[in-house]
């Protein structure tokens, strides 16, 4: 009787133990975590305030502007090898500047157009005449017969006190697509665009408003909604860089477009070579900066101012090189320093008929002479 009690005190005991080391063994199964909803909390007014500032300041500039920007459609007949008549179209922009139906775009836009026609915001289409055109600057005036009730000035603004960074707005009809606006900064300042035929226009705006085939000719604006340049070329390797005609050089260049039909580009009437260290050192040159004159036109300012060309000729390599002229090194107290700092200075600071002062060394002697800007032929 003992010897079944003691086994019986063994089963249980040891039944516990057995059942104690299962259950700190097993892993135990993890309750699920309960599902909390993320807080949203919303911004307070006072933070909205400036973002509701920024999109009133833009969508009332497009209502006010907009109506001023145009769609251009030039229409351009070239000719196939049998000399059949292939009529081409191409669309731009342009804005109205004046009640009396002038319009401003580039002068790529219509260039070589057997046709203008000018598309408003109300959708009305009129035929347009070209009234002026200056290629060197890109620029053309379009002149339409509307009712002045119907066209909306735009508003002129300045770009020679423009600072980078400054909020740029443009305006106009990338492929088509009829007044887009988008936004962006003046990037940067004073950049020379080269175009085709090797002349500058100095002083352009670059812009990251993003400008697409289409908006040639229309309006790059600042934050009041003021015109400050014509958007005129893209980057075409690159993304976000526009370029624009600076608002300074159109409001120059428009009386006489629309006066004359053309600009009177100043000029001085010589020739020359860009001095560099290298020639100046070659030909013994007292400055190493300047244009050496080699050739005067006759009838010229230059030629009435009594500026000396080149008195002989030289080989110097294979080249032949005409020397013994005037080195002209500064107009006006403005230093030029070569051909295109020239170029500038005509462009940007002189007219047609002023009277500067030309600084220039002959035969290593400095003299001044008084010379009165022609008209460039």
């Amino acid at each position: 009787m003992m010897k079944w009690y003691w086994l019986l005190l063994i089963l249980i005991f040891g039944g516990c133990g057995r059942n104690e080391l299962i259950a700190s063994t097993a892993t135990p199964t993890p309750l699920p975590s309960p599902t909390v909803a993320p807080t949203v909390i919303p911004l307070p007014d006072v933070l909205l305030e400036p973002i509701d500032v920024e999109e009133e300041l833009i969508t009332n500039l497009y209502e006010r502007v907009s109506p001023s920007v145009v769609n251009i459609t030039a229409r351009v007949i070239s000719y196939d090898i049998f000399f059949g008549a292939m009529p081409n179209e191409g669309t731009g922009s342009g804005f109205v500047i004046d009640e009396a139906g002038h319009i401003v775009t580039n002068w790529h836009v219509v260039e070589g157009a057997e046709s203008v026609e000018v598309t408003f915001s109300d959708e009305t289409t009129v035929p347009a005449q070209i009234l002026g055109a200056d290629p060197p600057n890109d620029l053309a005036v379009l002149k339409v017969d509307v009712l002045p009730a119907e066209l909306h000035p735009v508003e002129w603004g300045s770009s020679a006190d423009l600072r980078v960074g400054q909020r740029a707005i443009a305006i106009g009809n990338p492929f088509g697509l009829e007044r887009t606006l988008t936004t962006g900064v003046v990037s940067a300042l004073g950049r020379p665009l080269q175009l085709d035929n090797d002349q500058f226009i100095f002083d352009v705006i670059q812009t990251d408003a993003a400008i697409n085939p289409g908006n040639s000719g229309g309006p790059l604006l600042d934050s009041r909604g003021r015109v400050i340049g014509v958007n005129t070329a893209i980057r075409d390797d690159a993304q976000g860089i526009g370029f624009t005609i600076p608002v300074d050089t159109v409001r120059r260049v428009l009386p006489d477009l629309i006066e004359l039909g053309y600009y009177r580009h100043p000029w001085t009437g010589f020739l020359g070579y860009d001095i560099t260290p290298q020639l100046a050192e070659i030909l013994q040159l007292p400055v190493e900066r300047g244009i050496l004159v080699t050739q005067i036109y006759r009838e010229s300012p230059a030629q009435l101012a009594g500026i000396r060309g080149a008195q002989r000729e030289v080989v110097i390599g294979n080249r032949r090189v005409l020397i013994g002229g005037d080195i002209v090194t500064a107009i006006d107290g403005e230093p030029i320093g070569g051909w295109q700092d020239l170029q500038k200075f005509l462009q940007l600071q002189a007219v047609a008929e002023q009277r500067v002062v030309v600084d220039l060394l002959r035969e290593g002697q400095s003299a001044q002479i008084e010379m009165t800007l022609g008209i460039q032929p």
